[in-house]
Order: C-alpha cells, then structure tokens, then sequence
C-alpha cells in the first residue's frame, strides 16, 4: 500500500508547492487582476513592493523592492521545477531556504501570528521534508516526473 501512496504523495506535495509558488508570482504582476479584484492580493507590481519593504524595513523601499524581484523570480522558477519535476532536490532545498526566510520576516516584523495564519512554516518544512526524499534510495522512492 505504501509503495502505491509513496509516490502519488510526492507529486501532489510538488503540484501544490510549485502552484503555491507560481500563483503568487502571477498576483505581483497583475495576471490574476487588478488591486482589489477577487482572490488577488496586490494585483501589480507596486503594491507588492510596499509589501516586501514591511517585510524588509531596514532597507530603502528601493532596495527592498530589488530582493522582492530576486525573490519573485526565484520563486517563478522553483516553482516551475517543482511541477515539471526536474531538479526536484534543488528545487525543493530552494524552496525551503526562501520560505523559512520569508516565515522568519513575517514572524519579526509582522508579528508571531502571519506565518501560522498562513501555514508558511509548514510549507518550509515540507519542503525539507521532498528535499530529504530525494536523497533516499533511488528504487524504492523514485519520483515519477509528469
């Protein structure tokens, strides 16, 4: 039974890591609509910026918004590893070091609560976890790429 599951649970962990990833990415550019609209939360580049100087504040909010787009397209791209399912191992290990970075600023500098509200530790420690798995021998934990 575990043999079956195994490597169904990987795939689903990657998908949903690697949209958690993508769909962020397609809110700061506005693809997902505008400020305001429906399920966006910054709807352009901008109000993404304000953003990730709150979570950086001792930078200038140009620096700030240069890390942002370091971040966001680190973020693009795991994402897109992560759902393909090449370089899984890297991939995930990115996705664990950015995400435990971003739950540590959410954590001191918008308060304890923002990274459980949104579950942002967990995905950093998942990530760990698909990182780890890669790791494991080869036949019995192989990941099927889609």
């Amino acid at each position: 039974m575990m043999k079956r599951v195994f490597p169904t649970a990987q795939i689903l962990l990657r998908i949903s890591l690697g949209a958690g990833f993508i769909l962020p990415v397609l809110d700061r550019i506005g693809i997902l609509g505008t400020p305001g609209s429906a399920n966006v939360s910054w709807g352009n580049w901008a109000n993404f910026a304000v953003y990730a100087n709150n979570l950086m504040p001792y930078f200038s909010p140009k620096i700030a918004s240069v890390f942002g787009l370091i971040a966001t397209i680190g973020e693009g791209l795991i994402g897109v590893l992560l759902i393909i399912g090449y370089k899984i191992k890297l991939a995930a290990y990115g996705s664990f070091a950015l995400t435990l970075v971003f739950a540590l600023s959410m954590l001191f500098f918008t308060g304890y609560r923002s990274p459980f509200d949104y579950s942002v530790f967990p995905v950093s420690f998942a990530s760990l976890l698909l990182a780890s798995l890669q790791t494991r021998g080869r036949q019995e934990n192989q990941l099927t790429v889609l």
